[in-house]
């Protein structure tokens, strides 16, 4: 099984939410953005690392947020927020975007992130 850590960053009442390559499984789903957990690595160091790597940003304020089991991944989610003044540069998916938690529902998301996108549909946060 392979961990793999996700987050969901907020900015003014949104969250965002990222295109997944259509070369990769499951491209052209939507997820939250993140990756594979190294060997020795702790899922927060894990998550700074994959968002810096993806999206060229640095992500303060972590909070577990739920897990998402299946055969083949084990995926831990955080809340978080970006550091201020943060730009983001798009290196590994093919688009992003700022939505509404409302909105969540009106994307394809991967199996493993669509746990999460009811649980934040269901939930008061956001």
């Amino acid at each position: 099984m392979i961990t793999v850590v996700a987050a969901i960053i907020s900015h003014d009442n949104r969250i965002l939410i990222a295109r997944r390559n259509r070369n990769k499984s499951f491209g052209g789903l939507w997820e939250f953005p993140g990756g594979k957990v190294e060997i020795g690595e702790t899922y927060q160091d894990a998550l700074k690392r994959e968002i810096k790597e993806e999206l060229s940003i640095n992500i303060i304020n972590f909070k577990y947020f739920g897990t998402s089991k299946n055969d083949t991944i084990k995926l831990i989610a955080y809340t978080a927020n970006m550091k201020k003044d943060s730009i983001i540069k798009i290196n590994e998916h093919e688009e992003i975007k700022w939505v509404l938690k409302n909105e969540l529902r009106d994307y394809k998301f991967t199996p493993a992130d669509k746990v999460f996108v009811h649980s934040l549909i269901s939930s008061d946060k956001y």
